[in-house]
């Protein structure tokens, strides 16, 4: 027989996991990075060593996504289906500032049962500069120079803000810091974020894909000669250009 002094039982259910990883994304003059790692894990368990976050839009919008990789992959086709629609009506791609307004819009519409996903979109401007937009889970976003969102997060943009903001730097004397760093020595702080995620953090690693989204005749263009593993992923003729890279990343 039941107690009558036993208390009732709680029963809850979260439609939500958690499934590592790490994005960020850094805008250059006439340029911008995005990047994520390719470990998909959930807990101490790694359920694929190959799990895109980032997806190219248009060949001037990139997307980068993390959180709840389900969230995300179904985030991810129906923004690439608004995107198509618009293309069809209009005939073009549409620009990157409207493509941050309607990511905003379809987040926030879901605020009462929230996509569980950060979002990152970069590419570039209709004036050619490079642009970085950083969402939170129901919508609300700015503009940025650069952004890190996952698992390491708290590793990665401390970095970041000494790297790019040069927050905590003081110049030599007579000199100013630069508004903008070259495309290389961007390259080069992306790896070294995510090597140094992957050594202090178990939910980041496996492999790195950078997309770069150059700008109409950039002369930034030469500093991807020479450089290992560059494919071109470049959709048309408008002048924009894409290129991802991969690396690998340590596996254990």
């Amino acid at each position: 027989m039941v107690s009558m002094t036993q208390q009732p039982h709680q029963h809850a259910f979260n439609p939500y996991t958690e499934n590592g990883g790490t994005i960020l994304a850094i805008a250059g003059a006439d340029f911008t990075v995005i990047a994520g790692d390719t470990r998909q894990s959930e807990g101490y368990n790694i359920q694929t060593r190959y799990a895109p976050k980032v997806f190219k839009l248009t060949d001037k919008a990139v997307l980068a996504v993390n959180g709840f990789a389900a969230d995300g992959n179904m985030f991810v086709k129906k923004v690439k289906q608004r995107l198509e629609w618009y293309r069809h009506a209009h005939a073009k791609d549409m620009p990157i500032r409207s493509i941050a307004r309607l990511i905003q819009t379809m987040l926030y519409a879901r605020r009462f049962f929230p996509y569980y996903v950060y979002n990152i979109l970069g590419g570039i401007e209709e004036d050619g500069t490079g642009a970085v937009y950083s969402f939170d889970p129901v919508g609300s976003y700015e503009r940025e120079a650069c952004r890190a969102a996952g698992a390491a997060q708290a590793l990665v943009q401390p970095f970041l803000d000494n790297q790019i903001y040069f927050k905590n730097q003081t110049p030599a004397p007579g000199t100013v810091f630069p508004q903008h760093l070259p495309l290389a020595t961007v390259l080069s702080i992306v790896i070294d974020s995510f090597t140094g995620a992957t050594e202090r953090h178990i939910e980041v690693g496996d492999g790195l894909e950078m997309y770069i989204v150059l700008s109409k005749g950039s002369s930034t263009l030469q500093d991807l000669q020479g450089l290992r593993g560059v494919e071109e992923v470049t959709s048309t003729n408008d002048g924009e250009r894409v290129f991802i890279v991969r690396r690998e990343l340590k596996k254990d």
